[in-house]
């Protein structure tokens, strides 16, 4: 008796959650990293940074690293609207 399993995919609850509550799903976060502020407004982390660069989207430095606060691209989304 030679029996398949037969296994269903399963999607992560966290990969179901917005970028924005990625990490704390009852509360939204201050901070989003580049990454995850880009697949929050659809685009790569190649095109964030450029963003950044160009100083079209605002960030905030902790230490080394470098996060975006959801305001701010709320601000960018709106700026691209006027």
């Amino acid at each position: 008796m030679n029996r398949r399993a037969t296994t269903t995919a399963r999607i992560p609850a966290q990969a179901t959650s917005s970028p924005l509550q990625a990490h704390q799903p009852d509360a939204l976060r201050l901070l989003l990293t580049v990454e995850e502020a880009g697949a929050a407004l659809g685009v790569g982390r190649s095109l964030m940074y450029e963003l950044i660069a160009r100083g079209e989207i605002q960030t905030v430095r902790v230490g080394r690293l470098r996060r975006v606060r959801p305001d701010d691209l709320r601000d960018y989304v709106t700026s691209l609207t006027e």
